[in-house]
């Protein structure tokens, strides 16, 4: 496994996004374990969660439960979890950035967890009813009371990434916003956080959990070049987003042990300016 920094951290190039073994839907527990175990074992050393994550408001944190129990045991893994969002009953989500509920939001993903500093903690979405500096204020109150280790954003737009890296004082650690090649509209960010020298991390960098499978299909040159290599449409997308900047780490979401077995293996495939130049296209 190849490594990228986050935060001066080496974490693994792939992360796993483990929002899909908490959705409605979600895979057993069995099964989501044993996918998490076949990420460590690919050398994959991020792993992000969310207390959101869940099938309703009526299991939330079950994402970072689930962490914890597969990582007991086990150590020099980065979890980044995120607070900020809510789930409301029926299965709806919607946004708290209050600094006084962040703050409270971190301490139960502290218990949940079960550690004393949350290895990356990341402000999940902005609130439209509270000014982008207060809520990121509250990670700066983290970070200084040493309740998380580093500090990231999440959904932001360039301003919100600039104001929010100023309230920091330099240390916004991580930018986790949508990218792949159905979205591409983050490419400001992306650039941006190059830059500034600040991990970006795409979310559904495989375009979502129902259209991932389909990757090669709605985007044939994904599938050409992937057939040319031997490899999957999937592996291709990650290795030219990984060829964007060295702050790219994607963090492609699974629920079967093959997929994100597979989505690591994207760290060994090198990627030609030719055909870097088709995927651009």
């Amino acid at each position: 496994m190849l490594t990228r920094r986050i935060g001066g951290v080496e974490v693994s190039a792939i992360g796993l996004g483990a929002m899909p073994m908490s959705l409605e839907g979600r895979p057993d527990r069995d099964r989501a374990i044993e996918t998490i175990r076949a990420a460590l074992d690919k050398g994959v050393t991020l792993i992000d969660t969310a207390d959101a994550y869940s099938a309703d408001d009526r299991d939330f944190g079950h994402n970072e439960e689930l962490i914890a129990e597969a990582l007991k045991g086990v150590d020099g893994v980065m979890v980044a979890t995120k607070g900020g969002h809510t789930r409301v009953p029926g299965g709806g989500w919607e946004v708290d950035g209050r600094p006084e509920y962040l703050k409270a939001a971190c301490e139960a993903s502290l218990r949940r967890l079960g550690v004393d500093a949350i290895d990356l903690y990341q402000f999940h979405r902005p609130d439209p009813a509270v000014p982008t500096a207060e809520s990121v204020g509250a990670l700066a109150e983290l970070l200084d009371a040493g309740k998380i280790k580093l500090a990231g954003v999440s959904n932001f737009d360039p301003a919100q990434i600039r104001e929010a890296n100023d309230v920091l004082g330099g240390r916004l650690a991580s930018v986790q916003n949508q990218f792949s090649p159905a979205f591409r509209s983050s490419e400001p960010e992306l650039e941006l956080c190059a830059e500034l020298d600040i991990a970006f991390l795409p979310w559904s960098p495989l375009g979502g959990i129902s259209a991932a499978g389909q990757l090669g299909t709605r985007f044939g040159e994904f599938a050409e070049v992937g057939r040319a290599h031997g490899v999957s449409p999937q592996q291709v997308c990650l290795a030219w987003m990984l060829a964007k900047a060295p702050q790219v780490v994607p963090i492609p979401g699974s629920s079967r042990p093959a997929s994100i077995a597979d989505s690591a293996d994207a760290v060994h495939l090198r990627l030609s300016e030719e055909e870097l130049n088709r995927l651009d296209g």
